[in-house]
């Protein structure tokens, strides 16, 4: 059997990992300034880490949510601690997709609307309701193209008022840093002017920090540098650091029913060791305050590059936006250099590294940058 063709592959086999370096079956190592997406946040294979999924699987990997798994309810009470949200409800699945699907769900149980408000740029995930929410009509099939989605403008007020005083509308759905989008933020004015209208209008604000959240902005949600608390939270990617987890945080206002939400393998034993794990990480290293301040350095640093047209981003969740496409600077990077990056579009290189990165890291990083430029 053939594996379906889904993405343009690297002729590379990465096989093992550590820290912000891994190496593939012919020994190269590499310095990963992109975690896979954002998804490794404490770095690959912590020790803490692999000890306790291996723990928990050679106990118990897996069993029905249709009994107590005491797991769940300690990760949700460490993340409440370190998130600040320890008055909200907690929903675990298994992606960052699934997690906006049951976002839009509850929003639209709550108010009974079904029309949704994005983000021009917007990526929000490949799955139904969410790909929709995608601002890509290339990955919209005709079977999801279903009328239910508005995109605007990031941060034009007025354009979000207008929509909102329609009285129709179920959600907002709000990236506070775009990840596929190019590394671009939302203003604190925007997102509380939006929060006002939300609530004047009976909307349920969502804030999408599947990338920008679990501390990657510096803050352990990006939402939080704007002073607002939005009505839900999606998170994925840096939750489980490399094991395939999702969740829905839930302001208090949202009463449960049975049956409206429902999930085989979400939360399931071996996900939330992991999670956990996650969570001492974070907060033993102080991994959040390490992306800020690591973070600004390379910000401050990157601006000092005149091939650069443009530098944004908060914490280790970085765009460099280049007057020309970057395929060969990309690729010169990786191959001459062994520096893992991603991209957005054609024009801007995303750097998305596990938040452990040290200064020392970020220096040779951009010693290596500045050869290939």
């Amino acid at each position: 059997m053939k594996l379906y063709d889904v993405y343009p592959l690297f002729d590379i086999n990465i096989v093992k990992g550590k820290g912000c370096h891994v190496w593939d079956e012919k020994g190269n190592e590499y310095l990963d300034l992109y975690g896979g997406h954002a998804v490794i946040s404490i770095g690959h294979a912590h020790p803490h880490y692999v000890e306790m999924i291996s723990n928990q699987v050679a106990q118990l990997g897996f069993y029905s949510n249709s009994v107590i798994n005491k797991l769940q309810q300690e990760l949700a009470d460490r993340l409440g601690e370190l998130s600040g949200y320890d008055d909200y409800q907690f929903f675990l699945i298994n992606s960052g997709a699934e997690a906006n699907e049951n976002a839009l769900k509850l929003a639209s149980f709550y108010n009974g609307r079904t029309r949704v408000l994005v983000q021009e740029k917007a990526f929000h995930g490949r799955t139904s309701l969410a790909v929709e929410a995608t601002h890509n009509p290339k990955i919209i099939a005709p079977i999801n193209a279903n009328g239910h989605v508005t995109y605007l403008p990031m941060n034009d007020l007025p354009a979000w008022e207008a929509e909102l005083a329609k009285g129709d509308v179920c959600a907002v759905m709000i990236e506070c840093i775009q990840g596929v989008g190019g590394i671009r933020l939302v203003t604190p004015e925007f997102m509380q002017g939006l929060r006002a209208l939300c609530d004047q209008y009976n909307t349920v604000l969502i804030c999408d920090e599947i990338q920008c959240g679990y501390g990657r902005s510096g803050k352990f949600f990006a939402h939080q540098h704007t002073s607002i608390r939005p009505d839900i939270i999606t998170v994925a990617k840096g939750i489980g650091n490399g094991f395939p987890m999702g969740g829905v945080i839930i302001s208090p206002k949202f009463t449960p029913e049975y049956s409206q939400l429902g999930t085989t393998f979400g939360g399931n034993h071996l996900a939330c060791a992991a999670a956990i794990a996650v969570l001492d990480v974070m907060k033993q290293d102080n991994l959040v305050e390490n992306a800020a301040k690591v973070g600004a350095y390379l910000m401050e640093e990157l601006k000092k590059l005149p091939q650069i047209k443009e530098v944004r981003g908060q914490g280790l969740m970085i765009g460099m936006e280049f007057a020309e496409p970057i395929k060969d600077i990309r690729r010169r990077l990786l191959f001459e250099k062994k520096v893992f990056t991603g991209v957005s579009g054609i024009n801007v290189i995303r750097l998305l590294p596990p938040l452990c990165l040290s200064m020392e890291e970020a220096q040779e990083f951009l010693k290596r940058f500045k050869e290939v430029l």
